[in-house]
């Protein structure tokens, strides 16, 4: 269902809405699924080059750098999963409600984000950097000092940077909740 046609059907359910500009909430859920959609896309082409590197280089006995390979893949698809399970349920919603009906489950929705963005991702993110944590013996191992370097650098700023992506999407999420709740 396209934006407008929402906005129109909000518009003519409920007259005495206390939501009066449903089009900028719709707005401003979009650009959140929007980015959620990025982050899916770029946490599953992640799993996607992990698996086949784990394919490619691991041994068929167990170690750290077999564990390391299967905590990072495991704590990324999960959150994929997670996003997704988020997106449907409030897709569905999105369908079957009117417009005080979603804003009130749109509240709830981010509420249950909280818990995602406070517990869940943290979570992931501390089992996906320990799964980067037990490769490096094997990087060095492997290459070169330069080389292994390189990946040790440019690891920690691409953790970085992702961790400022993730800090920057929890904050967005709490303020949208936050003019939802207004």
């Amino acid at each position: 269902m396209k934006n407008d046609q929402l906005t129109q059907i909000w518009d003519s359910q409920k007259k005495g809405s206390p939501l009066t500009n449903s089009g900028r909430i719709i707005k401003k859920a979009n650009n959140l699924r929007k980015r959620q959609f990025i982050g899916v896309a770029v946490m599953s082409t992640t799993v996607l080059v992990l698996l086949a590197y784990a394919a490619y280089y691991t041994s068929n006995h167990w170690n750290d750098f077999t564990l390391g390979l299967v905590l990072m893949i495991s704590s990324l698809t999960f959150r994929v999963i997670l996003e997704f399970v988020s997106l449907y349920r409030k897709e569905s919603q999105l369908i079957s409600l009117d417009s005080t009906a979603f804003k009130d489950y749109l509240k709830r929705h981010y509420k249950r984000r909280l818990n995602i963005n406070y517990f869940i991702t943290p979570l992931c993110f501390a089992i996906y950097v320990y799964g980067f944590l037990k490769l490096l013996p094997y990087f060095k191992q492997a290459f070169s000092t330069g080389f292994y370097n390189y990946i040790l650098i440019s690891g920690f700023i691409s953790l970085l940077v992702i961790a400022v992506i993730i800090v920057n999407g929890i904050i967005k999420e709490n303020k949208f909740l936050k003019e939802l709740k207004n």
